[in-house]
């Protein structure tokens, strides 16, 4: 195909969006209605995703130490620990550091349960506060962590807490709120991409003897076949622009007011952080949709 002719399919597509006006109007208006609403779902996931990651990551493993455990033993183990493939940071927090945050997370009512405690008479062990790089090796890292006794005659390790059968349980949430997400966007852009192409199909219907005739007086199938290949890529471009224009003042407004509203305790996705991916995602489909539905609509009709 010459360039020329390129220019002339071209200049017939965008004719055409404008020529047939309201029938435009119907499809750009079905693609905008479908990618909004997926466009909404791909947000709640995303952010919902992101809660399930941040419950996932302050999986922590608390090694608490015996009271007889001396310095060097304890630099010892935190080594050890420390040069686990598995484990990304290893942090000592001693009893006092200890009784200190439990004063704090127990807050003034519990003041005088706690009176008889301090610096001599305190009841906490040291400990070892253990991150991992994948969260769900933690109960396999812990098992790792209490065989490490085994190797020493002190045995310094007193008990090895990572809220065993609670994490496990979360894990599965997690993953099954990952998978049931995955499987509604996925379903919910199959159902638009044929809401869509529907629409795009009546459009073409209504056009049908235009199309016999051309064939009719002798134009190839090829020629008839990229104006309006051209033309739903149009209309696919312009639905999918307006609703991530409208996606973006939406989403927006939402995190502004979450933001502003510390009382929900929700700390949303910046948009900026994911238009890209968002954008890039419904452009994409929406002028496949457009051309596919096009593409698809009009081959019966060359058939004359």
């Amino acid at each position: 195909m010459s360039f020329k002719t390129f220019l002339r399919h071209l200049r017939e597509g965008f004719k055409n969006v404008f020529r047939n006006g309201w029938m435009s109007v119907a499809s750009i208006t079905s693609i905008v209605v479908s990618l909004f609403v997926l466009g909404v779902f791909i947000l709640l996931v995303l952010n919902v995703n992101q809660v399930a990651d941040k419950a996932d990551s302050q999986v922590q493993i608390n090694v608490h130490l015996t009271l007889n455990t001396d310095q060097k033993m304890r630099e010892k183990l935190e080594n050890e620990i420390g040069n686990m493939p598995e484990v990304s940071k290893v942090e000592f927090v001693s009893k006092e550091q200890g009784l200190k945050e439990f004063r704090e997370d127990m807050g003034p009512d519990a003041a005088e349960l706690l009176e008889g405690f301090d610096k001599d008479n305190n009841p906490l062990p040291d400990k070892l506060l253990v991150e991992v790089i994948e969260p769900t090796t933690v109960p396999f890292v812990a098992e790792k962590i209490e065989a490490l006794n085994k190797t020493h005659e002190e045995q310094p390790i007193y008990k090895v807490n990572y809220g065993k059968g609670s994490v496990e349980t979360l894990f599965k949430v997690t993953k099954a709120v990952r998978n049931i997400g995955f499987i509604f966007v996925a379903g919910l852009a199959l159902m638009s991409m044929f809401l869509i192409s529907n629409t795009i199909r009546v459009t073409i219907l209504a056009r049908r003897k235009e199309i016999g005739i051309m064939k009719l007086v002798g134009a190839t199938n090829y020629f008839i076949r990229w104006p309006f290949f051209i033309e739903g890529a149009l209309i696919g471009l312009i639905g999918s622009v307006v609703t991530s224009v409208a996606l973006y003042a939406g989403y927006s407004s939402l995190v502004s007011s979450v933001k502003g509203d510390p009382m929900l305790g929700l700390q949303l996705i910046p948009f900026e952080n994911i238009w890209l991916l968002l954008c890039g995602l419904l452009v994409g489909l929406g002028v496949l949709i457009g051309v596919w539905g096009s593409t698809v609509s009009i081959r019966k009709f060359l058939k004359v």
